[in-house]
Parts: structure tokens; sequence; C-alpha cells
């Protein structure tokens, strides 16, 4: 099975789980470290999650994966926080992360910048408006090839 067949075969096994308790996905990674797999679950609730909440969802996500048995190999399952960076892998991530720091890459350069590193003022669903010392910068959603909650010191 490909890695993105896996990924979303683990969304659909953990997905119902999460949102009756409450939890949020935010990512799935499939992923070959030196010899080993790795099989990450980044997971979220409203105030933070913690290591008892995640030893939960790795137990139920791991008898899932026991019964369906979708990858052929050996791996390791991690189940975490995606921690004070997160990702913004989707539209409502976005919306939630209107006035705070993130950190944005576009596929081509907008303002000639291809990395914004500022506090987001404002996402409509086509455009991220994120402000860099001074300047503002109008990104479309489009070009964004990634973006994430930041630290900015």
């Amino acid at each position: 099975m490909s890695t993105p067949k896996i990924k979303a075969t683990v969304e659909q096994m953990v997905t119902p789980y999460l949102e009756e308790n409450g939890f949020e996905l935010v990512d799935v990674e499939y992923v070959k470290e030196g010899s080993n797999w790795f099989l990450r679950v980044f997971v979220d609730k409203d105030g933070g999650i913690d290591i008892d909440d995640c030893g939960r969802i790795s137990e139920y996500l791991s008898e899932k994966l026991d019964e369906n048995d979708p990858i052929p190999s050996a791996y390791f399952l991690e189940v975490s926080s995606p921690g004070a960076e997160r990702p913004l892998k989707k539209a409502e991530d976005v919306s939630k992360a209107v006035g705070k720091d993130v950190f944005v890459t576009t596929y081509e350069p907008v303002d000639g910048l291809k990395e914004f590193e500022g506090r987001l003022l404002s996402f409509d669903g086509d455009e991220m408006v994120v402000e860099v010392g001074k300047k503002r910068h109008a990104i479309p959603y489009n070009k964004v090839a990634s973006a994430r909650l930041a630290i900015i010191f």
C-alpha cells in the first residue's frame, strides 16, 4: 500500500474515535527514517492534549491497525501533540490562527518573497494577510505551500 493510501486509511480509522472524544486530527505521517518506518499521528484539542490522551488514542489506534493490518511492514506508532508550531493544514486551521504568529511559505514569490514570518491579521478563505514587521502581505491561499504557527522572539 502506498504512503498516501496508508495515511488516508489511518485517518479513516482514527477520525470517528477522535471526534467522539473531542479531539482533532492535525496530521498523519508515514515516513522512513534510517532503516525504520514511523507512523506518526498528531492530535490536538481545546486546551491541549496530555500524555494520557496520547496513550488512550495510541491504544485505540493500535487495536484498529492490528484488526485491519493496512501496513505490511514493521513500523513504530507515535501519537503526539503537534506542538507549539503546529501545522496549519486546512483552511479551518488558518481561520483559527488569525491574530497569532505564523510562518508561511509559498510556491511562487508574493511581493518578491517566498517566506513570511509574522502576525496573521486576517483570512477570508482566499487570501491570508500577514504582517511582517510593519509591512502587510496579501498572500493568495492557493499559492501557500505550507503554513504553521510560529514562535517569534
